[in-house]
């Protein structure tokens, strides 16, 4: 009985991984890709496995954008491409529900995020253990600090339970610096 679920699960793994083949525009021309997409759509549509009926309702649903711009285009291909390309590390900060705002994690982790998510631009190869070492006693820099201490503050401040400890504890830093 595992057994045959197992092989279920793996043959459906190896049509994903055919289905992700055309949408790597290093394999071949945006046409090309697409002609076969259409033909493995079809395919998936004829068969009588509601797995691959699924896949083929699913393919038919992103077709029209998943081809958009020819091999011309010059598009993000994962949420972290798409804050590379926007040069700011928004996109996971960002609610489904429409809020604009992208959240607190963009001014508490801005100043070291950008850094990191764009490393790959000078570095293409994965980091070795020496390339990293020098980074290891880094610090975080003094706003990023100052802004994770202001959230802290604030978040005490929010809270009805720990609002009179912050008040009482900023009262007796007032009075010892005076």
């Amino acid at each position: 009985m595992a057994q045959e679920t197992f092989e279920k699960v793996r043959s459906h793994a190896d049509q994903v991984r055919r289905v992700s083949e055309f949408l790597d525009p290093k394999t071949a021309g945006c046409s090309e890709r697409r002609m076969r997409f259409d033909r493995l759509c079809h395919q998936f549509q004829r068969e009588e496995d509601p797995v691959r009926q699924h896949f083929a309702k699913l393919m038919r649903s992103f077709r029209s954008g998943l081809f958009a711009g020819g091999d011309k285009a010059d598009i993000p291909r994962d949420n972290l491409d798409l804050e590379r390309w926007f040069r700011e590390p928004k996109g996971h900060e960002r609610r489904i529900h429409g809020h604009c705002h992208a959240g607190v994690r963009i001014v508490q982790e801005g100043p070291t995020m950008a850094l990191t998510l764009d490393a790959h631009r000078h570095h293409p190869h994965p980091f070795s253990e020496s390339e990293l070492r020098p980074y290891c006693h880094a610090a975080v820099p003094s706003c990023q600090r100052e802004a994770v201490h202001r959230r802290k503050i604030m978040r005490k401040a929010r809270s009805k339970q720990t609002r009179r400890l912050l008040l009482e504890e900023l009262e007796n830093r007032y009075l010892d610096s005076s």
